[in-house]
C-alpha cells in the first residue's frame, strides 16, 4: 500500500486551536502539559505515580466486566508498578460508527507499541475508555455501510451502555450483507457496553487493546473524594471559565461550558444533570428527585455509581483510576481538553499528554488508478469541487476559455468611447457605463458557455474526477467522519492490518493511503 501525505493544515478541515497545537505553538504551551514527542514519555514515566490498591480495583473490574467472554487479555500486568496505560475513548457507535473511530484505536494501539520499543522496561497497555455513560444517542444511533445509512430508533433512555440492543434484530434484516460478528456482539448481549467490548475484543484483542467500563461502582469510590469535592465546594467551573476565556482572547474558538456543578445523577433509564438551588438543596433536573446536601454526600458515599462525570471532569475521572500517560484524541478532544489543565492541578493530578489520532483517507484500487490517470496531487483532493473541476478542464483543455485578452482590448476602445461622449455630453457617462457593464455580463456569459462546452468535451476525465471526489468526499465531508470500516473490510479483510502497518502516532499529517 503506498502513502501520500499531507499537512493538516493544507486540507482546511481543522480548527486554529488544533493546528496550532500541533506546530507547537508558544501562546498555548502553559495549557498542557509536555507535547507528544517519544522523548516527552521519558518525564512522563517519572511523574505518573499509581498506588497498588488502585491498580488492584482496576485488575478486579476489568476481570469481572470480561468473565464472560471466551478470550481476554492478561490483566495481571496491571497490577506490576512498571506497567502503564495510554488511552484513547470514544462513545458506542453502532457497528463501530465512523471510519475514525478505528482510527483511533489503532493509533492507541501502535503508540503502546512504539513507546515498548522506546523504553523496554516499561509495560503499556492500550486503553480504550467506552463512553458507557454518555446520554446522547443521537450521536451513536446511527452508521453508513456502502453509502447507504442505517439507523436504530428505541424508546430506551438514559446511559446508552446500559441500553439494549436486542432491537438491532430489526436493523440487520435491512442490511444486505452478512455481519455475523455483529450479530453475535448485539443480539447475544444484554447491554450495548457488553455488545462493544465483545466485538472490540473480536477485532483488537489480539493487539492487546483493553476495553474499559468505567460505569463501575468500584471505579467510582476510587473517584468519590473528587465528586464529594465538587459538589460541596464547586471549584472546577471557576477554573474551566478563567481558561476559557484565557483560550477566547488568544482569538481561539472553545469548545465546551462547564457547568455549576458538573456531575450527572445516573440510574437506569436516567442521566440528568444536578443543581444546586437557591436554598441549598440539590435538585436532579426534569424528575422530583431532591436532596438536602447530608442526604446527597451520603447516596455518595453508599452509592458513588449513581453520579456520572461530564466532560469537564471526566478526563480527570480516567486519570485518577489509570495509570495513564497519555490520550489520544480528535480535532475536536484535544482542543477541550486544553481547557482542563487547571482541574488537574487542582487535584494534584499529572496532567496527560495529548496525542492527536492518526487521520487518513483510504483510497480503493479504483480511485487510486483514477488518481493515477487523473494526475491528481493529495493538495488537490482537498479543493473545493466546484474548483478542482474548473482547475481540472483548464489544465486539460487545447483551448483559451477566457477573453482576456480581447478584453484587454476592447475595454480600450470603451474608454476611448466614454471619453469622447463625455466630451459631447457629460449626461451620457451613465449611458455608456451601462453598455458597458452589459457587454462585460455578455462576455462573462459567454465564458461560462464556452467552459461547460469544454467541460462536455472532457466528460470522462471530468466524470472520473467527481467520482474520485465523492469517494474520498462522502456526502461532501471527509472519508473517515461518514464511512464504517465494514465498507473496505468487507472486500479485504486484511484493511484493519494494513492501517495498523500504516500508522505512526507521531506523524500529526493526513495520510493517503493507497490501494494497490
Amino acid at each position: 500500500m503506498d502513502c501520500q501525505y499531507l499537512p493538516l493544515a493544507s486540507t482546511g478541515q481543522f480548527s486554529s486551536l488544533f493546528l496550532d497545537y500541533i506546530t507547537n505553538k508558544d501562546s498555548l504551551k502553559s495549557y498542557y502539559g509536555r507535547f507528544p514527542t517519544i522523548e516527552s514519555f521519558k518525564d512522563q514515566l517519572e511523574e505518573k505515580t499509581f498506588d497498588v490498591a488502585k491498580r488492584q480495583v482496576l485488575v478486579d473490574t476489568l476481570e469481572r466486566q470480561y468473565q464472560s467472554l471466551p478470550t481476554k487479555p492478561d490483566f495481571s500486568v496491571l497490577r506490576q508498578p512498571n506497567t502503564f496505560t495510554v488511552t484513547t475513548g470514544h462513545q458506542l457507535n453502532i457497528f463501530t460508527g465512523p471510519l475514525y473511530i478505528i482510527y483511533k484505536l489503532i493509533t492507541t494501539i501502535n503508540l503502546a507499541r512504539k513507546l515498548k520499543e522506546a523504553y523496554p522496561d516499561y509495560n503499556f497497555v492500550p486503553v480504550y475508555w467506552m463512553a458507557t455513560e454518555d446520554h446522547d444517542f443521537a450521536e451513536i444511533n446511527h452508521f453508513s455501510l456502502m453509502g447507504k445509512n442505517y439507523a436504530w430508533q428505541t424508546e430506551q433512555r438514559g446511559a446508552v451502555g446500559r441500553m439494549n440492543p436486542q432491537e438491532l434484530k430489526t436493523l440487520f434484516s435491512q442490511i444486505p450483507e452478512k455481519l455475523s460478528l455483529f450479530e453475535e456482539a448485539y443480539l447475544k448481549h444484554d447491554t450495548l457496553a457488553n455488545s462493544a467490548r465483545y466485538y472490540v475484543n473480536e477485532l483488537f484483542g489480539a493487539e492487546g487493546l483493553v476495553c474499559l467500563d468505567a460505569d463501575d461502582a468500584s471505579l467510582k469510590r476510587v473517584f468519590a473524594p473528587v465528586m464529594r469535592d465538587e459538589l460541596t465546594n464547586q471549584k472546577s467551573a471557576e477554573l474551566v471559565q478563567k481558561r476559557t476565556k484565557e483560550l477566547e482572547e488568544l482569538g481561539y474558538k472553545t469548545v465546551i461550558a462547564p457547568r455549576d456543578i458538573n456531575l450527572f445523577y445516573l440510574d437506569d433509564q436516567l442521566r440528568e444533570r444536578i443543581e444546586r438551588k437557591e436554598d441549598g438543596t440539590f435538585q436532579v433536573l426534569h424528575t422530583k428527585l431532591k436532596f438536602t446536601e447530608s442526604e446527597l454526600l451520603t447516596l455518595l458515599d453508599k452509592h458513588p455509581e449513581r453520579f456520572s462525570p461530564n466532560v469537564v471532569l471526566r478526563p480527570l475521572y480516567q486519570e485518577t483510576i489509570l495509570p495513564n500517560l497519555a490520550y489520544i484524541g480528535g480535532p475536536s478532544e484535544v482542543p477541550y481538553w486544553l481547557q482542563l489543565k487547571s482541574v488537574f492541578e487542582q487535584y494534584q493530578t499529572p496532567f496527560p499528554i495529548l496525542m492527536p489520532r492518526n487521520f487518513a483517507m483510504y483510497v480503493t484500487s479504483v480511485s487510486s488508478k483514477r488518481i493515477s490517470k487523473l494526475g491528481l496531487t493529495p493538495e488537490q483532493l482537498f479543493q473545493d469541487t466546484l474548483a478542482l473541476k474548473r482547475e481540472f478542464v483548464d489544465t486539460h483543455t487545447r483551448h483559451t476559455l477566457k477573453f482576456d485578452n480581447e478584453n484587454k482590448t476592447i475595454n480600450k476602445s470603451l474608454d476611448a468611447i466614454l471619453h469622447k461622449a463625455q466630451m459631447v455630453d457629460p449626461s451620457l457617462e451613465r449611458a455608456v457605463l451601462a453598455e458597458t457593464k452589459r457587454f462585460a455580463n455578455a462576455v462573462a456569459r459567454l465564458e461560462k458557455k464556452m467552459r461547460r462546452a469544454e467541460e462536455r468535451n472532457q466528460e470522462t476525465g471530468v466524470r472520473q474526477l467527481l467520482a474520485v471526489k465523492n469517494d474520498l468526499f462522502p456526502n461532501g465531508g471527509l472519508q473517515e467522519r461518514n464511512e464504517n470500516f465494514l465498507t473496505f473490510y468487507l472486500n479485504d479483510q486484511q484493511f484493519l492490518q494494513k492501517m495498523l502497518s500504516a500508522f505512526d502516532p507521531f506523524d500529526y499529517r493526513m495520510q493517503l493511503c493507497l490501494q494497490d
